[in-house]
């Protein structure tokens, strides 16, 4: 079933088809290419897999789809579905994505994904604050966040959760504690932490100052 939905063209693949991919993936048995995670293009860490086709001998260890994601989620790698396939894989999976799986099946939401270059809060506008909780944010992925900003040299990210509808909300990143990068750089902070990250959720990359205190990452 899965390749018989994969046989379908790359302008053919709208929202419909990419959910029902997601369930008959995560369904599946996949072939790891490679032990060792590769390098994208985007300079992220994927592991290479395919799906198995009955026709022909499969290369690489089979497991079943749903181990290797678990395996993945508490190791900051992403995953790319058949990377032999031209021009463009079958699928390629952010860090963020899996570990969204793990926590609640689904790999995304179809809500507005945001990654916010400005945000204000006024005093007309009723904001509440607050620590991220750790079904939002897992202490496991903290921790892999927190290794690469440390990789980065930010020693100690600080966050706090803003929502002004209780539907909504947004994570913010304390500009202070990231060493006050110029403005031409947060946009391409932004882009590298929302790979770790759920592509729904949406990101700010604010300063401390008439805020309440922000949190440690971890």
């Amino acid at each position: 079933m899965l390749q018989k939905h994969l046989l379908t063209k790359e302008e053919d693949r709208n929202q419909i088809w990419e959910e029902k991919f997601f369930k008959l993936f995560s369904e599946s048995q996949i072939s790891i290419l490679s032990e060792e995670p590769q390098q994208g293009p985007d300079g992220w860490p994927y592991l290479m897999c395919a799906t198995l086709n009955e026709d022909s001998d499969n290369i690489g260890i089979i497991e079943n789809a749903q181990k290797v994601l678990h395996w993945l989620s508490t190791r900051g790698i992403g995953l790319v579905l058949n990377p032999m396939r031209t021009p463009y894989p079958d699928y390629v999976f952010s860090y963020g994505m899996i570990w969204s799986f793990r926590e609640t099946g689904y790999f995304m939401r179809y809500e507005n994904i945001s990654i916010e270059k400005k945000i204000i809060f006024d005093a007309q506008t009723k904001t509440k604050f607050g620590a991220p909780t750790t079904e939002y944010l897992p202490t496991y992925v903290r921790q892999i966040l927190k290794q690469f900003l440390l990789d980065q040299g930010v020693i100690s990210p600080k966050i706090l959760m803003a929502s002004q509808d209780d539907k909504n909300y947004d994570l913010c990143f304390s500009l202070e504690s990231f060493g006050h990068p110029p403005q031409t750089e947060h946009d391409g902070i932004l882009e590298a932490i929302a790979w770790f990250l759920p592509p729904h959720y949406s990101l700010a990359l604010i300063s401390e100052k008439g805020l309440p205190p922000f949190g440690d990452l971890l």
